[in-house]
Parts: C-alpha cells; sequence; structure tokens
C-alpha cells in the first residue's frame, strides 16, 4: 500500500494504542474498586461479570448499543461508501444499519419473556432444541464473532499503520491486549463504562471535523461550497452507473448492491453477535425495547453525519494541492482499505487530523472490540465450560474462566487478523463476504423466539443449507463473472451480494419450510426456556470479614465509620432477584405493550427511512441543487447532536442516583480517614 498518507511516526501509532489503552486500563480498575466498595454489584460474581446483574438502565444500553455498532468499519466504511457512490452512500448505510438494531428490539422484549435466566444465545437455543441445534449456533455465533472482531482489528491496524508506519501485524496484537485488559477487570458493566467513555470522545472528534466541513475550515467551510466541489468532482471523476454520474445523485445501481450486502451483513452482525443479546439480557426488563429504539436513533446519526461531510469531503478534496495523494485520487487498495475519512483529515486539519482520527479509530475499535471479548468468553464459559465440562460449577470458577476465556481469544483474533493481512484480505473485503459465511443462520436464530412453530429440524438444518449454497453460488459467480476465484473477485460487490443472498435467503426459507413439514409441538418447546436459571449469588461477605483483607487505610474507614456510612450497604432488590435460581419472565401485559412499541416503530421506520425516502429518491433519479444539499447536510449534523443527547447526556440523567450514592460513599470515607488521622495526631501516635 502506498505510504502517501503516512504524516505520522509510527511512535505516535505505538503511543495511541498502548498509551490510550494503558490509560483506560487503569481507568477501569479504578471504577471496577469503586463499583465494587460502594455498591452491591461485585465484579466477582458470575452473574455481575456476564450480565451486569441484568440492571442496567436504557441510555447506558442505548450507549452500549451506540458504541458497539460503530466499527471502525462504520466510520471507515460508511464514508468510502460515500466517497464511492455519492449522496446515496451515508443514508443507504445508516438506513439499513439501523434497521437491524431496531428489529433486534423485538428479540431483545422475547429474551425478557421467555429466557429471563439466558446468559447466552446458544443457551436459549439448547434449552428448546437441544445439543446438535446448540452446538449448530455456538458455531455460528463463535464464528460471527471472530468475523466481526477482525472487521475491528484488521480495520483500524491497517488505518494506523496507513497513517503512522506502525507495523501492522504489532497493531493487530496490541490493540486486542490492551482491551483485554481492562474487560477482565470489570466485566460486563466495565464495557458499558467504557463504552459510554468512547462515545463521549467519538462524539467530540465527529463534531470537529463536522464543523470543520461544513463551518470552519478555509478549503472547504460550508456547504454551498461543498456542493460546488461535488459537482466539480463529478466532472473529473463520475461515478459509473451514477445518473449523470454525479455525486449529487441518490439514483447509484453500485450504491444499492452495497446497501443490499450491509443488508445481510447486518442481519448476521447484529441477530448472531453474543454482544447484542449479552446487552438485551443486561437491561432492566421493562426498559429492554426502549433500550434498543433509542440506540438504533442514536446510531443512524454517526454513518450519515461523519460519512456526509468525510465520505463526500473526501470527493470534494481530490483535486486540492493538500490532498496526501494529489494530483491523484485514492488507489482501489486505499479505498478497499476505508482511507477515504484519513485523507479527509490530513487534508482539513494536517497532522492533528491525523492524530484526531487515530483517537476517533481507536475508540470505535476497542469499545467494539470489548463488547466482542466479554461476549466470547460468556459463550466460552457459559455454553462450553459449564455446558459440557462442569454444569454445576460456582460461581467464582465461572469468573475465573471468563478471565481466561478473554485471554485466549485475544491472543487467537490477533493471530487471525495477522494471517487475513498477510493474505491480503482488506476491511471492505470482509466486510463484503461476512453474510455468505455466517447468514443462513441470521434469520433462523431470530425466529428460535419469535415464532413458536420453528421446529428443532428447521433449526438445525437451515443454518448448514444456506452456509453451502451460499458458499457456492458466491464461487461460482465469481468464476463466472471474473474469471477465478481470488481474493480480489470474491471482494467484488456483485459477486459478494449473490453469495449473501443465497446463504440469507435460503437460510430463511429452509427455516420455514422444514418448520412446515417436519413441525415441532407448536409452544411446548418454547416454554422450556423458561426453565434456563441464573448462577447462584454466594452471600457477601461481611463488613468486618472485608475489611480483615483490605488495606490499611480501609481499616481505618472500617473502623470509624457509622452504620449509615459506606461500609453498611443496604440490602438491593436486585440482589435479592438474583438470589434465587429461578429469575421469573416478564410480566405478559408488558411483554405485549413492548412488542406493540417495537413493531410499530420498525414499521414506521421501514416505511419512511428504508422505501419511501431512498426509493424515490432512487426512482426520480433526481440530482440535488444546491437548496437540497444544504438542508440535506444540515439535517445530518441535527442527526448527529439528537445522538448526543440520548448517548452523552441522557444516560449522566438516569444514573444520578447512582453517581450521588458513590459520591457520599466517597465523601464519607474521606472524613473517616480524616477523622481518624486528626485523632492520632492528638493522641502523639504515628500517622
Amino acid at each position: 500500500m502506498s505510504h502517501e498518507l503516512q504524516v505520522l511516526p509510527p511512535g505516535a501509532g505505538y503511543g495511541i494504542v498502548i498509551g490510550i489503552g494503558g490509560i483506560f486500563a487503569l481507568f477501569m480498575l479504578g471504577i471496577s474498586w469503586l463499583q465494587n466498595r460502594y455498591t452491591q454489584f461485585s465484579t466477582h460474581r458470575a452473574e455481575e461479570f456476564n450480565t451486569a446483574s441484568r440492571s442496567v438502565k436504557p441510555g447506558l444500553i442505548s450507549a452500549g448499543i451506540v458504541s458497539s455498532w460503530t466499527w471502525s468499519a462504520t466510520l471507515l466504511t460508511s464514508s468510502t461508501f460515500a466517497y464511492s457512490y455519492g449522496v446515496c452512500g451515508p443514508m443507504w448505510y445508516g438506513a439499513i444499519g439501523t434497521l437491524q438494531i431496531l428489529l433486534f428490539a423485538l428479540i431483545a422484549v422475547k429474551i425478557k419473556a421467555n429466557a429471563p435466566g439466558a446468559h447466552t444465545m446458544p443457551e436459549i437455543v439448547l434449552s428448546r432444541h437441544g445439543k446438535i441445534a446448540h452446538l449448530t449456533y455456538l458455531y455460528n455465533g463463535l464464528a460471527t464473532n471472530m468475523l466481526v472482531s477482525a472487521c475491528l482489528v484488521l480495520g483500524g491496524a491497517q488505518v494506523v499503520a496507513a497513517i503512522t508506519g506502525m507495523n501492522v501485524y504489532a497493531a493487530n496484537f496490541l490493540i486486542p491486549a490492551v482491551v483485554a485488559a481492562y474487560v477482565i477487570v470489570g466485566g460486563l458493566r466495565a464495557t458499558f463504562i467504557a463504552d459510554y467513555t468512547h462515545t463521549v470522545i467519538l462524539f467530540i472528534a465527529i463534531l470537529v471535523f463536522g464543523f470543520s466541513v461544513s463551518a470552519t475550515s478555509d478549503l472547504i467551510g460550508s456547504p454551498g461550497k461543498l456542493y460546488d466541489l461535488l459537482q466539480e468532482a463529478s466532472q473529473n471523476m463520475p461515478i459509473d452507473r451514477n445518473t449523470d454520474g454525479s455525486y449529487l445523485a441518490f439514483r447509484s445501481v453500485g450504491g444499492l448492491i452495497f446497501a443490499v450486502d450491509i443488508f445481510v451483513s447486518g442481519f448476521s452482525t447484529v441477530w448472531l453477535d453474543q454482544a447484542y443479546w449479552q446487552r438485551a439480557i443486561a437491561s432492566r426488563p421493562e426498559s429492554s425495547v426502549k433500550a434498543y429504539l433509542l440506540g438504533g436513533v442514536a446510531w443512524y446519526g454517526i454513518p450519515f453525519g461523519f460519512a456526509t461531510a468525510m465520505g463526500l469531503g473526501c470527493a470534494a478534496l481530490t483535486s486540492n494541492p493538500a490532498f496526501p495523494t494529489y494530483p491523484n485520487p485514492l488507489s482501489a487498495s486505499q479505498v478497499d482499505a476505508g482511507l477515504s475519512a484519513p485523507a479527509t483529515a490530513i487534508t482539513l486539519l494536517g497532522k492533528g487530523g491525523a492524530v484526531l482520527m487515530l483517537i476517533l479509530l481507536f475508540m470505535a475499535v476497542t469499545s467494539s472490540t470489548s463488547a466482542e471479548l466479554i461476549a466470547v468468553s460468556s459463550l466460552l464459559t457459559f455454553d462450553v465450560y459449564k455446558t459440557y465440562f462442569r454444569p454445576n460449577t460456582d460461581s467464582a470458577t465461572l469468573v475465573r474462566v471468563s478471565h481466561w476465556g478473554i485471554v485466549i481469544y485475544a491472543i487467537v483474533l490477533a493471530a487471525f487478523c495477522c494471517i487475513l493481512n498477510a493474505a491480503g484480505v482488506s476491511l471492505t473485503w470482509l466486510l463484503t463476504v461476512l453474510g455468505v459465511i455466517v447468514g443462513g443462520a441470521a434469520i433462523p436464530v431470530g425466529l428460535i423466539l419469535l415464532w413458536d412453530r420453528m421446529s428443532t429440524v428447521a433449526a438445525i438444518a437451515a443454518p448448514w443449507i444456506g452456509f453451502g449454497l451460499g458458499i457456492i453460488v458466491w464461487f461460482i459467480t465469481s468464476w463466472k463473472r471474473s474469471g477465478g476465484i481470488s481474493v480480489a473477485t470474491t471482494g467484488d460487490a456483485t459477486n459478494a451480494v449473490a453469495g449473501n443472498l443465497a446463504s440469507f435467503g435460503v437460510g430463511t426459507i429452509s427455516a420455514v419450510l422444514l418448520s412446515l413439514i417436519f413441525p415441532g409441538k407448536r409452544g411446548q418447546d418454547m416454554s422450556a426456556t423458561n426453565s434456563i436459571t441464573g448462577v447462584p449469588v454466594e452471600p457477601e461477605k461481611t463488613s468486618t470479614e472485608k475489611s480483615a483483607k483490605e488495606n490499611k487505610d480501609t481499616e481505618i474507614i472500617t473502623a470509624t465509620s457509622t452504620p449509615n456510612e459506606s461500609t453498611t450497604q443496604p440490602k438491593n432488590d436486585i440482589i435479592e432477584y438474583l438470589e434465587n435460581e429461578t429469575i421469573e419472565p416478564m410480566d405478559p401485559a408488558l411483554v405485549r405493550k413492548a412488542q406493540r412499541f417495537a413493531w410499530t416503530a420498525n414499521a414506521i421506520f421501514i416505511a419512511v427511512a428504508v422505501i419511501l425516502v431512498p426509493f424515490t429518491l432512487f426512482g426520480t433519479r433526481y440530482v440535488y441543487n444546491r437548496e437540497f444539499f444544504t438542508g440535506w447536510v444540515v439535517v445530518s449534523f441535527i442527526w448527529v447532536w439528537a445522538s448526543v443527547l440520548i448517548c452523552v447526556i441522557y444516560p449522566v440523567v438516569e444514573s444520578a442516583g447512582a453517581l450521588r450514592d458513590i459520591s457520599k460513599g466517597m465523601w464519607g470515607d474521606i472524613r473517616a480517614i480524616w477523622g481518624r488521622r486528626k485523632e492520632r495526631l492528638q493522641t502523639g501516635q504515628p500517622v
């Protein structure tokens, strides 16, 4: 790959990856200590480590969803989409990606209604369809997590290497390592807090780039100037199969093909990704649907706003002498690696833009990777170790197994990314073909919860039938259309979409037909999911027992605190709830209400954002004029601000009580330490 985008020394790459990663590890150590000391939630319990005690509020769940779904691919590929296909790119990417999250809200409410004690997706399958089905979806879940993680880590590593010259193989190992360090410390709740912190930084960077393109930069600085530059780019670099070759035309055949590809890949990477199931499991029963709907709306603003600024900005700035590859446009390999957004950042803000882009990508990569690490560790813990080796193990052992699962997966993931890089695989290739490999299981896994007529035969056979035919169609199409089977030909969007549709479509159709041909006992198996139990919580040590093991300062606090201070913690209804092995399902009336809400929201979104607006613009062959384009840019910017309200402001507001309790506990400790110190000074004892 060309080194024209390398504007920073390799030390900058190592500094960002190791330095920021180390800071976050220390930050999470502190957060976990505060949680364990001042709240009833202990990271030493399996229920807390793997499910966050099923108590997380909707704002933090929404921020976690946005963070998990904001991959490096969200930022890089959406910008590549805009650079390659014009104004349709940001909207298609945002609409299709949001649809997956909104539809998952239907699964979220079913989890709370039918499997409230579940820890993982395959665990639910096991309770209803047995061990063969369990192994089928365990494989698909692990494969999805591996491919998603590779998209995250490899995409981030390749961009860091391109901008700084850092060794890409070192980046592939260091990124998972620094993330694993803080996930091991704090478990799932730590990933939510890290997700929130990452999301705050992410939005700051997005707003900086957005203001630069639309208001402050001398090179662009306004939507009107961006419009003029895109008109010029349409003449110099017309887009094949766009109306008039224009970046300002929504009708793009290539863009529509890529949207279909993203549609299939998106279903696979949400419905089969344990990270999303884990967030639904971790949410409070009454607010799980609300969390997913808010998360979907908030996430839409990120690719829509960011790609409109950075992807279209790349096309607009290509002819500027400050552009890194001037007078040439980005090469095909640079585009595939997702370097359109970094090129825009460097052109607009120089080295400062490169640093900000690296931080932005690092936040996106690490926040999503943290969710994948805890997700895979949960699969290894509950679906491998607990299911097949030690079914009756205790909570502390499960936490230790989860720790080892995180370490093992981080190493395997790093090695896998190195192999892909050596084979010449890019981020775009991974995202394009992901649905071929796991798309056959995407809809069947949803039907297991959403359709009570889903049979065991269908649950087992449909994913494998879809996978087999998807691979065959993918290879044959690549061979016939492109003259051979290679990384380049299989990564072609049209070839990949044929395999994606075959895998996804055949898997879906097979699930329905096989359920009708080989019906299961309707409703009977669905009730089996209610038998999944939580991990019994061992009683907490008393404050006297804790103080014997804590450090000297803590002993002082224990000796001087009053019963109402931090060392005496009130009984928590969530802990009482989890101390029972049987976790009660969500109230049926609330289930019906939540389902109606989810179906209505999905219907409105599909009708307006997926069908009416995009296909009207596509069918009319409309080319944006200056006023319409200015309004389009303004709306994308407003949506980013709406996302900020949902993901940054709302979680703080809803967590005010918890923050207040922790602050009171800390203040009580400070007073106790100070009081003991004064007493020793007065009596002449050493402090």
